[in-house]
């Protein structure tokens, strides 16, 4: 029987181990906290957990080489690390993270090694990738061409759930939610290029309307041009990658940002503190005593502003207690976890991934189309979140891939190759997560 190692047992890893497990796979699931690997695991005759620090690499080292496949589910800085001892030890990887240039400087020692290092094999990046090029592809085997492509993604709560002010719950990891919101981006938009400093990105947002569901904000994500040569669209005009949220996030997050809570400047808080005080220590003008009134006078808002609505729905201008007080910490970790206690997911609710492509295709006689994927999936009630299985069933379905043989390409790959995005498209299907295209012509 094939063996894998999956490391990281936090909040999206159980439908990945579940399915390996089902597909009777030997999995060892290795985390930090045994409690987490053993729920995973959930007494399985074929599995096995264990507890394992990140930064302990001779344990780690010696499981990646007893194992057949390693799916890294740690910190994105860490894979680089787990990608040399499966080079080393020519066993294969698996990750849903973005490229990191350090994974792509070892392109080659994996095809010298025979080694599959599969990344972006998650939701975003991950499915956007893979519905958008079975849509790519099939467009160039008409003799067409892609001259717009637009792409949005995101993970919310479910409309019947979207119960707190700021439209957002945690099902997946805080502070990563939170770091998104300092990256810079770049984009072309009818033929210009645009780079936005990440003070500025929430600056930059705007309105769409998705079929079936209904309007959502959008935001740039990252760096789009980054894609040209992936997707094979170098002479597209319109290239933009953007991420979703409920209307009014953008405008939130931005005051957020200039006020620096999202610094990682590390810091000891003084046990006592409260979020009232907290929040005062960002401020850098003279203090009332009104800290609302303070703060508004800082973001260049009115004070009845529902901005600072939701500051106060999150306990900014409480007497409550900071969160890791007295500990080595940052601005950006109090927040997430300030954030984390007040927006879980509760028992029985569910939350929701919407991701969206929009094509424009030139084909030969000037004519024009309209091509749209919709992926609309909801979490199931006191079961697996849609962002968890979204997420690690690519990445499952891609390691069974790699184990069967069904996959034969070495090296550093992302799933943007007929060979990887239709059978993992063809299985997610059947696992009922579905994109659904849609072609009109253009007038």
């Amino acid at each position: 029987m094939h063996q894998v190692l999956v490391l990281g047992a936090g909040l999206v890893s159980r439908p990945l181990v579940r399915y390996l497990l089902d597909k009777e796979v030997l999995v060892t699931v290795a985390d930090r906290f045994g409690s987490r690997a053993q729920d995973l695991v959930g007494g399985h005759a074929n599995g096995r957990a264990l507890q394992v620090l990140a930064d302990d690499e001779k344990e780690l080292e010696r499981l990646v080489r007893e194992h057949d496949l390693s799916v890294s589910l740690l910190p994105a800085p860490l894979h680089p690390l787990v990608a040399e001892m499966c080079i080393k030890h020519k066993k294969h990887m698996v990750t849903t993270s973005y490229v990191s240039d350090a994974m792509r400087a070892m392109d080659k020692a994996a095809r010298d090694a025979g080694v599959t290092i599969l990344n972006e094999i998650g939701l975003d990046p991950g499915i956007d990738h893979m519905s958008a090029m079975r849509i790519i592809d099939g467009v160039k085997k008409r003799g067409g061409e892609i001259t717009s492509f637009r792409s949005y993604c995101g993970g919310l709560p479910a409309p019947d759930v979207n119960d707190n002010p700021w439209g957002y719950k945690f099902s997946w990891s805080p502070r990563a939610v939170c770091t998104a919101g300092k990256n810079s981006a770049r984009w072309r938009e009818n033929g210009k290029e645009i780079k936005i400093p990440g003070p500025e990105l929430f600056l930059n947002h705007h309105k769409v309307d998705v079929a079936g569901f209904g309007t959502l904000e959008a935001y740039p994500n990252r760096d789009s041009l980054g894609y040209l040569d992936v997707y094979g669209l170098k002479n597209i005009q319109t290239l933009f990658r953007g991420t979703f949220r409920y209307e009014g996030w953008c405008n939130c997050l931005k005051k957020v940002v200039d006020l620096g809570l999202l610094s990682e400047e590390p810091v000891t808080y003084p046990k006592g503190m409260t979020l009232a005080q907290w929040t005062a220590t960002f401020l850098k003008g003279k203090k009332s005593g009104d800290l609302r009134a303070d703060l508004a006078r800082e973001c260049r808002l009115e004070p009845s502003s529902d901005v600072l609505d939701r500051f106060a729905w999150l306990g900014l201008f409480s007497n409550e207690p900071i969160p890791l007080a007295g500990e080595r910490t940052t601005p950006l970790d109090v927040l997430a976890a300030r954030m984390l206690a007040k927006m879980p997911y509760r028992k029985g609710e569910r939350d929701m991934i919407v991701l969206c492509h929009y094509f424009i295709a030139r084909f030969k006689g000037g004519t024009e189309e309209e091509i749209t994927s919709t992926l609309i999936d909801f979490g199931q009630p006191n079961g697996d979140s849609s962002m968890s299985r979204s997420v690690s069933l690519p990445a499952a379905i891609g390691a069974k891939m790699i184990l069967d043989g069904a996959l034969d390409a070495s090296g550093v790959q992302i799933p943007v190759i007929p060979a990887i995005y239709n059978p993992v498209l063809d299985e997610l299907e059947r696992l009922d997560i579905r994109c659904v295209e849609r072609t009109k012509a253009r007038a």
